[in-house]
């Protein structure tokens, strides 16, 4: 049995071999915000553009870009993910039922609860990162919490 490992120590460096290879780190992904290429979607008012950065929000976990113009307003909605917003520049208004509004700026955090009833306006142009940890919905909603159609909520 001369060059051979056999039992436990074999055992041992397969295991080693195994867990080696596995610790490979992954790949660094860039996207440099100045070139980011933004779209409307059709859930969201015309004044809101949005990218994708990482993820897919049709089936998961999501971090997303989105460019207000000065003056857009996502009215009222829920979202079933919870929402973690960055501001990256601008000023604007988020406003949660039940809770007083807050202005917001350049580099503020924000966590929204799932199935929180909220609305953002921006004040000046406003360029965000949302930040979802379930695939992204939108349900509109009206003054009493009824959900209505985006036609009615965001009147073109």
């Amino acid at each position: 049995m001369r060059g051979t490992i056999s039992g436990p120590l074999s055992l041992a460096l397969t295991l080693f071999a195994f867990s080696g290879s596995a610790q490979q780190p992954a790949t660094m992904s860039f996207k440099p915000l100045a070139t980011t290429a933004v779209g409307n979607h059709p859930a969201l008012p015309a004044c809101v553009k949005i990218a994708v950065q990482d993820g897919d929000p049709g089936t998961g976990p999501s971090i997303i870009l989105l460019r207000f113009s000065a003056g857009c307003v996502i009215p009222w909605h829920w979202h079933t993910p919870n929402e973690r917003l960055i501001l990256i520049s601008g000023k604007g208004h988020a406003e949660m039922k039940g809770m007083p509004a807050l202005t917001v700026g350049t580099g503020d955090f924000l966590v929204l609860p799932s199935k929180g009833v909220h609305q953002f306006t921006a004040v000046t142009a406003v360029e965000l990162y949302d930040i979802s940890d379930t695939p992204f919905d939108i349900h509109y909603v009206d003054g009493a919490g009824a959900e209505i159609p985006l036609a009615q909520a965001v009147k073109k």
